[in-house]
């Protein structure tokens, strides 16, 4: 396998490994079922074998947590399993035919949103999973659940598709009844609409992770007579991603680091292609650093495009001078670093009817930075129908608003217009554990663009 990818990687220039990579996020509700369905999956695709699920299983009734040992699959670390709830982002690989699959598993608890946010914004594709239990659906979606806060963040973070995982269909107060999974759709496509996502851009299909129906191969006939589209591996192979630039200048955000015979860097490449030997940059600090080594998972490659999840060694930094939201990039055509820029943002949810005025604080979310940030003007405000803007420049706005405003950081970020770049120029700002709203970079200061 090794010596294929090796010879791949010698035969083209830019090499393109036969399957497209692609992250998916698995979002929603915490007891919605992601883990079980991500440890379903990584069993299905004959990543976890036998011996490994009868340890988990043993280990789950030891803890009298029978339904849970899929999950034990996903959730690594003892914390987790205690509570049953997952922390970190949990990452777990599988293919299919045509796609070479990364999971990021993103927390589901209200207190565990940041670490939703970096799951997500390395993520292209979302699986929002919802359980269909009585109650619980309801539960997620409706009083104060994640449900909505989660497909708003995904949405914002740039998951351009969403399938949506109908679980615990088996569950007797659900039974497979169409009525339910009919009922739940019906509920959800509103809110995803007014999210931002089209008709086309999601995807309902009825699950359960526990039992593995319709994950990857479709669910009988006999379980489930009405359904006739297709099971979660067939959905995933199908959705399409927007197109990204092998050619582009070189951006991977940086969102770990490590010692092992050098720097290592962790991220995924959104732009251009890194080579071994090359030579790049590490924004903010500016600091020139050599290609010594490029990891895909276990195998060591030459070369890596967009898409790919990266360890790459590098000489010219140590490790303490790196942190979370540096960029690895382009010599020729480096990623901007700021301390101010204009954006502009759609308010989603002030606390307790905050005002938003020039002033106010909040926490910036874009790619895998996480800064403090003060709005220290207010531009515009733009007019939800007409999207032009109101004659008078605005002393604060409300909830729902729209505005164009500038804001300042305390510390150099990495980041870029939205139009040339989206991925590193889309964000949310949050205060105390809540989304308040969602924005795009519109502009970035000429002077000291690269100071």
């Amino acid at each position: 396998m090794e010596q294929e990818k090796k010879a791949s990687a010698q035969d083209d220039e830019t090499v393109i490994p036969k399957k497209r990579p692609l992250n998916v996020v698995f979002i929603g509700h915490v007891d919605a079922g992601k883990s079980t369905i991500g440890g379903q999956i990584l069993f299905l695709s004959g990543q976890v074998d036998d011996r490994t699920i009868q340890k988990y299983e043993k280990e789950a009734k030891d803890k009298s947590r029978e339904s849970w040992y899929m999950a034990y699959i996903m959730d690594t670390n003892e914390e987790e399993r205690d509570k049953g709830i997952t922390v970190e982002v949990g990452r777990a690989r599988f293919e299919t035919e045509t796609t070479r699959f990364t999971i990021l598993d993103a927390p589901g608890h209200k207190s565990y949103v940041p670490n939703m946010i970096s799951g997500a914004s390395q993520a292209d594709i979302g699986v929002l999973v919802i359980s269909a239990r009585k109650g619980e659906f309801e539960t997620g979606f409706e009083k104060g659940g994640q449900t909505s806060e989660h497909v708003l963040l995904a949405k914002t973070l740039g998951v351009t598709k969403l399938l949506i995982a109908v679980n615990k269909m088996d569950e007797p107060t659900v039974n497979w009844s169409k009525e339910r999974y009919d009922k739940i759709m019906e509920k959800m496509t509103p809110f995803l609409n007014s999210s931002g996502y089209k008709k086309k851009d999601v995807q309902f299909l009825p699950i359960s992770g526990l039992l593995g129906s319709n994950l990857k191969t479709r669910v009988d006939k006999s379980v489930c007579p009405w359904w006739n589209g297709p099971c979660l591996f067939e959905a995933l192979d199908a959705v399409e991603v927007p197109p990204r630039d092998p050619n582009g200048p070189f951006r991977m955000p940086i969102i770990d680091k490590f010692k092992d015979m050098g720097t290592v860097v962790m991220g995924k490449v959104e732009s251009g292609t890194v080579r071994e030997g090359d030579s790049l940059l590490v924004m903010p600090n500016k600091v020139p650093v050599k290609v010594l080594a490029i990891f895909i998972d276990e195998d060591k490659v030459r070369e890596a495009g967009p898409g790919e999840n990266l360890r790459v060694r590098v000489s010219g930094i140590e490790e303490d001078d790196i942190l979370s939201g540096f960029v690895l990039c382009s010599v020729v055509r480096p990623v901007p670093a700021v301390t101010e820029f204009v954006a502009h943002l759609s308010i989603k949810e002030l606390l307790d009817n905050a005002i938003f005025t020039a002033g106010y604080k909040a926490v910036l979310h874009i790619h895998s930075v996480v800064e403090e940030c003060e709005i220290v003007d207010l531009i515009k405000e733009i007019d939800p129908k007409t999207k032009e803007p109101k004659k008078r420049k605005p002393l604060f706005v409300k909830n729902g608003a729209f505005v164009v405003c500038r804001i300042q950081v305390n510390n150099m970020i990495c980041i870029e217009k939205f139009n040339d770049f989206s991925q590193l120029g889309r964000f949310t700002l949050r205060t105390e554990g809540k989304t308040v709203a969602v924005g795009k970079v519109t502009d970035l200061p000429t002077v000291g663009e690269n100071a």
